[in-house]
Protein backbone atom coordinates (compact mmCIF):
# COMPACT_ATOMS: atom_id res chain seq x y z
CA UNK A 1 0.00 0.00 0.00
CA UNK A 2 1.76 3.28 -0.93
CA UNK A 3 1.71 6.55 0.81
CA UNK A 4 0.46 6.24 4.18
CA UNK A 5 2.00 5.79 7.34
CA UNK A 6 1.38 3.83 10.22
CA UNK A 7 2.89 6.21 13.18
CA UNK A 8 4.00 3.86 15.96
CA UNK A 9 1.72 4.70 19.27
CA UNK A 10 2.58 1.00 21.24
CA UNK A 11 5.65 -2.33 21.46
CA UNK A 12 7.39 -0.22 18.78
CA UNK A 13 11.30 -2.29 18.53
CA UNK A 14 14.10 -0.05 17.01
CA UNK A 15 17.34 -1.86 15.51
CA UNK A 16 20.38 -0.51 15.68
CA UNK A 17 19.29 2.40 13.36
CA UNK A 18 16.19 3.96 13.35
CA UNK A 19 12.67 2.69 11.77
CA UNK A 20 11.77 4.81 8.97
CA UNK A 21 7.94 3.95 8.29
CA UNK A 22 6.59 4.06 4.68
CA UNK A 23 3.52 3.08 2.45
CA UNK A 24 1.53 4.41 5.01
CA UNK A 25 4.12 7.60 5.27
CA UNK A 26 7.27 8.05 6.87
CA UNK A 27 7.02 8.74 10.94
CA UNK A 28 9.28 11.07 12.64
CA UNK A 29 12.18 9.50 13.86
CA UNK A 30 12.57 8.87 17.62
CA UNK A 31 16.29 7.99 19.29
CA UNK A 32 16.99 4.66 18.53
CA UNK A 33 15.83 1.89 21.39
CA UNK A 34 16.96 -1.64 21.31
CA UNK A 35 14.14 -4.73 21.22
CA UNK A 36 15.40 -5.66 24.91
CA UNK A 37 15.06 -1.52 26.13
CA UNK A 38 11.53 -1.76 24.54
CA UNK A 39 10.60 -4.50 26.18
CA UNK A 40 11.54 -3.73 29.68
CA UNK A 41 10.22 -0.28 29.23
CA UNK A 42 6.93 -1.96 27.99
CA UNK A 43 3.99 -1.98 31.09
CA UNK A 44 2.46 -4.96 32.73
CA UNK A 45 -0.85 -3.66 33.55
CA UNK A 46 -3.88 -3.10 32.18
CA UNK A 47 -3.01 -1.29 28.46
CA UNK A 48 -3.34 2.00 28.76
CA UNK A 49 -4.51 5.01 26.13
CA UNK A 50 -2.38 4.18 23.14
CA UNK A 51 0.23 7.41 22.90
CA UNK A 52 0.77 9.17 19.15
CA UNK A 53 4.28 9.90 17.86
CA UNK A 54 4.24 13.82 17.65
CA UNK A 55 5.21 15.69 14.54
CA UNK A 56 8.85 16.18 16.48
CA UNK A 57 11.00 13.74 17.20
CA UNK A 58 10.48 12.43 20.61
CA UNK A 59 10.52 9.26 22.71
CA UNK A 60 7.94 6.13 21.74
CA UNK A 61 5.98 5.39 24.61
CA UNK A 62 5.42 1.42 24.57
CA UNK A 63 2.09 0.24 25.23
CA UNK A 64 0.58 -3.22 25.93
CA UNK A 65 -1.12 -4.66 22.86
CA UNK A 66 -5.24 -4.06 23.47
CA UNK A 67 -7.53 -7.10 23.82
CA UNK A 68 -9.46 -9.00 23.13
CA UNK A 69 -6.52 -11.31 21.04
CA UNK A 70 -4.69 -13.38 23.38
CA UNK A 71 -6.69 -15.42 25.68
CA UNK A 72 -6.42 -19.22 25.32
CA UNK A 73 -9.78 -20.57 25.86
CA UNK A 74 -10.58 -23.45 28.28
CA UNK A 75 -11.26 -26.73 27.65
CA UNK A 76 -15.04 -28.02 27.26
CA UNK A 77 -16.06 -29.44 30.88
CA UNK A 78 -15.89 -33.19 31.26
CA UNK A 79 -19.16 -34.78 30.29
CA UNK A 80 -20.05 -31.76 28.09
CA UNK A 81 -22.87 -32.67 25.10
CA UNK A 82 -22.85 -29.47 23.06
CA UNK A 83 -24.57 -31.36 20.25
CA UNK A 84 -22.37 -28.50 17.84
CA UNK A 85 -19.11 -28.88 19.90
CA UNK A 86 -19.21 -32.74 19.52
CA UNK A 87 -20.48 -32.76 15.21
CA UNK A 88 -17.22 -30.77 14.95
CA UNK A 89 -14.84 -32.82 17.35
CA UNK A 90 -15.93 -36.07 16.33
CA UNK A 91 -16.12 -35.35 12.77
CA UNK A 92 -14.97 -37.34 9.98
CA UNK A 93 -14.09 -36.54 6.50
CA UNK A 94 -17.47 -36.46 4.67
CA UNK A 95 -17.96 -38.76 1.72
CA UNK A 96 -19.48 -36.85 -1.81
CA UNK A 97 -23.26 -37.74 -0.56
CA UNK A 98 -22.57 -36.44 2.83
CA UNK A 99 -24.95 -34.11 4.24
CA UNK A 100 -24.18 -30.31 4.43
CA UNK A 101 -24.05 -30.38 7.89
CA UNK A 102 -21.69 -32.61 8.18
CA UNK A 103 -19.49 -31.09 5.58
CA UNK A 104 -19.47 -28.32 7.54
CA UNK A 105 -18.58 -29.92 10.67
CA UNK A 106 -15.25 -31.63 8.38
CA UNK A 107 -14.42 -28.27 7.17
CA UNK A 108 -14.24 -26.15 10.82
CA UNK A 109 -12.26 -29.19 12.25
CA UNK A 110 -9.76 -29.02 9.53
CA UNK A 111 -9.38 -25.03 9.04
CA UNK A 112 -8.79 -25.10 13.00
CA UNK A 113 -6.19 -27.93 12.69
CA UNK A 114 -4.54 -26.34 10.15
CA UNK A 115 -4.51 -22.72 11.87
CA UNK A 116 -2.92 -24.57 14.90
CA UNK A 117 -0.60 -26.03 12.84
CA UNK A 118 0.51 -22.72 11.48
CA UNK A 119 -1.06 -23.46 7.93
CA UNK A 120 -3.29 -20.20 8.89
CA UNK A 121 -6.60 -20.60 6.70
CA UNK A 122 -7.45 -17.14 7.40
CA UNK A 123 -10.90 -16.53 9.32
CA UNK A 124 -12.33 -19.69 10.10
CA UNK A 125 -16.04 -20.28 9.05
CA UNK A 126 -16.61 -23.75 7.53
CA UNK A 127 -16.45 -23.27 3.74
CA UNK A 128 -14.41 -24.77 1.15
CA UNK A 129 -12.27 -21.30 -0.06
CA UNK A 130 -9.31 -20.03 -2.03
CA UNK A 131 -7.67 -19.67 1.39
CA UNK A 132 -8.26 -23.12 3.16
CA UNK A 133 -7.10 -24.49 -0.50
CA UNK A 134 -4.00 -22.73 -0.14
CA UNK A 135 -3.41 -23.56 2.95
CA UNK A 136 -4.34 -27.12 2.32
CA UNK A 137 -1.81 -26.95 -0.72
CA UNK A 138 1.14 -25.93 1.55
CA UNK A 139 0.61 -28.41 4.08
CA UNK A 140 0.59 -30.99 1.29
CA UNK A 141 3.57 -30.22 0.59
CA UNK A 142 5.10 -29.96 3.89
CA UNK A 143 4.25 -33.23 4.54
CA UNK A 144 5.35 -34.92 1.26
CA UNK A 145 1.45 -35.24 -0.71
CA UNK A 146 0.37 -34.29 -3.67
CA UNK A 147 -0.06 -30.37 -3.37
CA UNK A 148 -3.87 -30.13 -4.69
CA UNK A 149 -5.59 -28.11 -1.98
CA UNK A 150 -7.61 -30.58 -1.73
CA UNK A 151 -8.97 -32.79 1.66
CA UNK A 152 -8.19 -36.29 0.84
CA UNK A 153 -8.18 -39.16 3.25
CA UNK A 154 -3.94 -38.75 3.02
CA UNK A 155 -4.29 -35.32 4.61
CA UNK A 156 -7.44 -36.45 6.88
CA UNK A 157 -5.16 -38.16 8.46
CA UNK A 158 -2.41 -36.09 8.64
CA UNK A 159 -4.21 -33.66 10.41
CA UNK A 160 -5.97 -35.90 12.56
CA UNK A 161 -3.57 -37.55 13.64
CA UNK A 162 -0.89 -35.23 14.62
CA UNK A 163 -3.40 -33.10 16.65
CA UNK A 164 -6.43 -34.70 18.56
CA UNK A 165 -7.52 -32.16 20.41
CA UNK A 166 -11.06 -30.53 20.49
CA UNK A 167 -11.28 -27.95 17.61
CA UNK A 168 -14.17 -25.96 19.43
CA UNK A 169 -14.73 -25.51 23.16
CA UNK A 170 -16.33 -23.47 26.03
CA UNK A 171 -15.37 -19.82 26.57
CA UNK A 172 -17.07 -17.29 29.08
CA UNK A 173 -17.52 -14.22 27.41
CA UNK A 174 -15.81 -12.00 30.09
CA UNK A 175 -16.41 -8.49 31.04
CA UNK A 176 -13.58 -7.15 29.01
CA UNK A 177 -14.96 -8.58 25.84
CA UNK A 178 -18.27 -6.36 25.90
CA UNK A 179 -17.64 -3.24 27.67
CA UNK A 180 -16.73 -1.20 24.78
CA UNK A 181 -16.94 1.19 23.46
CA UNK A 182 -18.19 -0.05 20.40
CA UNK A 183 -18.76 2.19 17.37
CA UNK A 184 -22.24 2.41 15.47
CA UNK A 185 -20.49 1.99 12.09
CA UNK A 186 -17.29 2.65 10.51
CA UNK A 187 -16.66 5.47 8.05
CA UNK A 188 -15.77 4.80 4.41
CA UNK A 189 -13.94 7.91 4.06
CA UNK A 190 -10.05 8.90 5.77
CA UNK A 191 -11.38 12.45 7.00
CA UNK A 192 -14.28 10.61 8.54
CA UNK A 193 -12.14 8.08 10.41
CA UNK A 194 -9.74 10.78 11.72
CA UNK A 195 -12.49 12.46 13.86
CA UNK A 196 -12.72 9.06 15.43
CA UNK A 197 -10.50 8.56 18.93
CA UNK A 198 -9.90 4.86 17.90
CA UNK A 199 -10.93 2.21 15.42
CA UNK A 200 -13.20 0.35 17.44
CA UNK A 201 -14.94 -3.22 16.95
CA UNK A 202 -18.68 -2.34 15.98
CA UNK A 203 -20.38 -4.98 18.42
CA UNK A 204 -19.44 -7.36 21.21
CA UNK A 205 -19.91 -10.35 18.90
CA UNK A 206 -17.10 -8.86 16.25
CA UNK A 207 -15.05 -9.07 18.74
CA UNK A 208 -15.10 -12.02 19.81
CA UNK A 209 -14.90 -13.67 16.30
CA UNK A 210 -11.60 -11.48 15.93
CA UNK A 211 -10.67 -12.94 19.18
CA UNK A 212 -11.07 -16.43 18.51
CA UNK A 213 -9.78 -16.15 14.34
CA UNK A 214 -13.36 -17.30 13.15
CA UNK A 215 -16.17 -15.51 10.83
CA UNK A 216 -19.09 -14.06 12.53
CA UNK A 217 -21.61 -16.10 10.63
CA UNK A 218 -20.20 -19.37 12.26
CA UNK A 219 -19.78 -17.76 15.59
CA UNK A 220 -23.29 -17.06 15.49
CA UNK A 221 -24.53 -20.06 14.22
CA UNK A 222 -22.57 -22.18 16.69
CA UNK A 223 -24.44 -20.27 18.96
CA UNK A 224 -28.23 -19.25 17.99
CA UNK A 225 -29.32 -18.19 21.09
CA UNK A 226 -26.46 -16.22 22.94
CA UNK A 227 -26.30 -12.89 23.99
CA UNK A 228 -23.01 -12.60 22.90
CA UNK A 229 -23.33 -8.92 25.15
CA UNK A 230 -23.94 -10.39 28.34
CA UNK A 231 -20.61 -11.19 30.44
CA UNK A 232 -21.06 -14.53 31.78
CA UNK A 233 -22.51 -15.93 28.74
CA UNK A 234 -21.14 -19.18 27.89
CA UNK A 235 -20.31 -20.16 24.26
CA UNK A 236 -18.63 -22.48 21.68
CA UNK A 237 -15.76 -20.97 19.63
CA UNK A 238 -12.24 -22.15 17.42
CA UNK A 239 -9.64 -23.45 19.16
CA UNK A 240 -7.14 -21.54 16.90
CA UNK A 241 -3.99 -21.76 19.00
CA UNK A 242 -1.53 -19.36 20.15
CA UNK A 243 -0.80 -15.96 18.53
CA UNK A 244 2.98 -16.83 19.02
CA UNK A 245 5.90 -18.86 16.74
CA UNK A 246 7.73 -21.51 18.14
CA UNK A 247 11.33 -19.89 16.42
CA UNK A 248 12.39 -16.77 15.25
CA UNK A 249 11.56 -15.99 11.37
CA UNK A 250 14.47 -15.30 9.38
CA UNK A 251 12.95 -15.28 5.98
CA UNK A 252 9.65 -13.93 4.12
CA UNK A 253 8.34 -14.80 1.29
CA UNK A 254 5.43 -13.26 -0.09
CA UNK A 255 3.85 -15.23 -3.24
CA UNK A 256 1.91 -12.39 -5.04
CA UNK A 257 0.04 -15.19 -7.30
CA UNK A 258 -0.84 -17.67 -4.27
CA UNK A 259 -1.73 -14.83 -2.23
CA UNK A 260 0.55 -16.44 0.79
CA UNK A 261 3.18 -15.10 2.84
CA UNK A 262 5.53 -17.54 3.38
CA UNK A 263 7.81 -17.68 7.22
CA UNK A 264 10.97 -19.18 7.73
CA UNK A 265 13.30 -20.06 10.25
CA UNK A 266 17.15 -19.82 9.75
CA UNK A 267 17.81 -23.00 8.93
CA UNK A 268 15.17 -22.96 6.02
CA UNK A 269 12.55 -24.70 7.38
CA UNK A 270 8.85 -23.35 7.15
CA UNK A 271 7.44 -22.20 10.49
CA UNK A 272 4.06 -20.96 8.99
CA UNK A 273 1.90 -20.08 6.07
CA UNK A 274 -0.87 -17.38 5.56
CA UNK A 275 -3.21 -15.93 3.12
CA UNK A 276 -2.89 -12.73 2.09
CA UNK A 277 -3.68 -9.40 -0.30
CA UNK A 278 -1.25 -8.94 -2.26
CA UNK A 279 -0.94 -5.35 -4.18
CA UNK A 280 -3.22 -5.23 -7.80
CA UNK A 281 -2.49 -5.70 -11.09
CA UNK A 282 -2.80 -1.58 -11.13
CA UNK A 283 -0.86 -1.52 -7.82
CA UNK A 284 1.26 -4.22 -7.88
CA UNK A 285 3.28 -5.32 -4.99
CA UNK A 286 7.54 -4.86 -5.27
CA UNK A 287 9.32 -7.76 -6.55
CA UNK A 288 12.85 -8.81 -5.39
CA UNK A 289 14.54 -9.25 -2.08
CA UNK A 290 14.11 -6.43 0.66
CA UNK A 291 14.56 -6.42 4.55
CA UNK A 292 12.45 -5.65 7.71
CA UNK A 293 13.26 -2.25 9.05
CA UNK A 294 10.84 -2.84 12.23
CA UNK A 295 7.97 -3.73 14.16
CA UNK A 296 5.28 -1.46 14.87
CA UNK A 297 2.22 -2.78 16.88
CA UNK A 298 -1.11 -0.80 17.44
CA UNK A 299 -0.44 1.90 15.14
CA UNK A 300 -1.82 4.93 13.77
CA UNK A 301 -2.28 5.71 9.85
CA UNK A 302 -1.22 8.84 8.40
CA UNK A 303 -2.95 9.43 5.14
CA UNK A 304 0.06 11.98 3.45
CA UNK A 305 -1.47 13.77 0.25
CA UNK A 306 1.77 15.06 -0.80
CA UNK A 307 3.28 11.23 -0.93
CA UNK A 308 0.14 9.63 -2.05
CA UNK A 309 -0.71 7.69 -5.57
CA UNK A 310 -4.62 7.08 -4.56
CA UNK A 311 -7.48 9.12 -2.70
CA UNK A 312 -8.82 12.41 -2.96
CA UNK A 313 -5.45 14.77 -2.16
CA UNK A 314 -8.03 17.55 -0.88
CA UNK A 315 -8.87 15.84 1.97
CA UNK A 316 -4.97 17.22 3.50
CA UNK A 317 -2.98 15.44 5.84
CA UNK A 318 -5.19 12.82 8.03
CA UNK A 319 -4.26 10.39 10.93
CA UNK A 320 -6.30 7.99 11.82
CA UNK A 321 -6.43 6.42 15.74
CA UNK A 322 -5.50 3.06 16.26
CA UNK A 323 -8.02 0.01 16.75
CA UNK A 324 -8.73 -2.99 14.79
CA UNK A 325 -10.83 -1.00 11.81
CA UNK A 326 -7.48 1.34 11.56
CA UNK A 327 -6.60 0.93 7.58
CA UNK A 328 -3.68 -0.76 8.94
CA UNK A 329 -4.86 -3.45 11.13
CA UNK A 330 -3.17 -3.96 14.56
CA UNK A 331 0.55 -4.49 13.49
CA UNK A 332 2.99 -2.89 10.51
CA UNK A 333 5.97 -4.86 9.50
CA UNK A 334 8.01 -1.61 8.10
CA UNK A 335 10.21 -3.00 5.13
CA UNK A 336 13.02 -1.52 3.18
CA UNK A 337 11.56 -0.44 0.25
CA UNK A 338 10.17 3.04 0.16
CA UNK A 339 6.05 2.88 1.15
CA UNK A 340 5.92 -0.65 1.95
CA UNK A 341 5.30 -3.19 4.47
CA UNK A 342 3.21 -6.50 5.81
CA UNK A 343 0.19 -5.47 8.44
CA UNK A 344 -3.32 -6.16 9.38
CA UNK A 345 -6.49 -5.56 7.88
CA UNK A 346 -9.81 -4.20 9.44
CA UNK A 347 -11.98 -7.22 7.62
CA UNK A 348 -10.67 -10.19 7.93
CA UNK A 349 -13.19 -11.85 5.38
CA UNK A 350 -11.51 -10.17 2.46
CA UNK A 351 -7.84 -11.07 3.62
CA UNK A 352 -6.38 -13.51 0.24
CA UNK A 353 -9.94 -11.83 -1.74
CA UNK A 354 -9.91 -8.69 -2.70
CA UNK A 355 -6.82 -6.36 -3.80
CA UNK A 356 -4.72 -3.54 -2.25
CA UNK A 357 -2.53 -0.38 -3.05
CA UNK A 358 0.81 -2.78 -3.18
CA UNK A 359 1.31 -3.33 0.44
CA UNK A 360 0.68 -7.46 1.97
CA UNK A 361 -2.53 -7.50 4.13
CA UNK A 362 -2.90 -10.35 6.71
CA UNK A 363 -5.74 -11.04 9.17
CA UNK A 364 -5.16 -9.23 12.27
CA UNK A 365 -4.31 -12.65 14.30
CA UNK A 366 -2.19 -13.70 11.81
CA UNK A 367 0.20 -10.44 11.66
CA UNK A 368 0.32 -10.64 15.18
CA UNK A 369 1.79 -14.06 14.87
CA UNK A 370 4.01 -13.10 12.70
CA UNK A 371 5.23 -10.36 13.86
CA UNK A 372 5.90 -12.62 17.15
CA UNK A 373 8.85 -13.95 15.40
CA UNK A 374 9.98 -11.14 13.30
CA UNK A 375 13.19 -9.01 14.24
CA UNK A 376 14.81 -6.29 12.33
CA UNK A 377 16.84 -7.25 9.03
CA UNK A 378 14.42 -10.70 8.32
CA UNK A 379 14.77 -11.22 4.43
CA UNK A 380 11.72 -10.19 2.71
CA UNK A 381 11.21 -11.72 -1.12
CA UNK A 382 8.43 -11.16 -3.60
CA UNK A 383 7.98 -13.60 -5.54
CA UNK A 384 5.01 -14.34 -8.62
CA UNK A 385 2.80 -12.02 -10.26
CA UNK A 386 -0.60 -10.58 -9.37
CA UNK A 387 -3.40 -12.01 -10.26
CA UNK A 388 -6.73 -10.02 -11.71
CA UNK A 389 -9.80 -10.44 -9.83
CA UNK A 390 -11.56 -13.78 -10.35
CA UNK A 391 -8.55 -15.24 -11.59
CA UNK A 392 -7.72 -18.59 -9.71
CA UNK A 393 -3.85 -19.36 -8.91
CA UNK A 394 -2.37 -22.59 -10.18
CA UNK A 395 -1.83 -24.61 -6.89
CA UNK A 396 1.84 -26.63 -6.75
CA UNK A 397 5.14 -26.90 -4.77
CA UNK A 398 5.18 -23.33 -4.29
CA UNK A 399 2.63 -23.16 -2.10
CA UNK A 400 4.73 -24.32 0.68
CA UNK A 401 7.65 -21.74 -0.28
CA UNK A 402 10.28 -23.87 -1.60
CA UNK A 403 12.30 -21.11 -2.97
CA UNK A 404 12.68 -18.90 -0.17
CA UNK A 405 16.01 -19.39 2.48
CA UNK A 406 17.24 -17.14 4.36
CA UNK A 407 19.94 -15.03 3.42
Amino acid sequence: MQVFRPAMSSALFWGASLLALAACSDPPRPPAQSVAQAQAAAPVAAPPPSVAVADAPSPITPVTDPGPLAAPPPALPEGDAAPAAQAINQSSLPGAGAPAAAKRAALVRAEVLLARARFSPGAIDGQDGGNLKNAVAAFETAKGLPADGRLTPEVWTALTTADAAPAVVAYVIAPEDVKGPFLASIPTKYEDMAKLDHLGFLSPLEGLAEKFHMDQALLKSLNPDADFGQAGTRILVAAAGPETLPAPVAAIEVDKNQRQVRAFAADGSLIATYPATVGSTERPAPTGTFTVNGVARNPTYTYDPSRLTFGDKSMGKLTIKPGPHNPVGAVWIDLSIPTYGIHGAPDPRLVGKTASHGCVRLTNWDIRQLASGVKKGAKVTFVGVERPPGQKAKLNSASAGSSAQPG
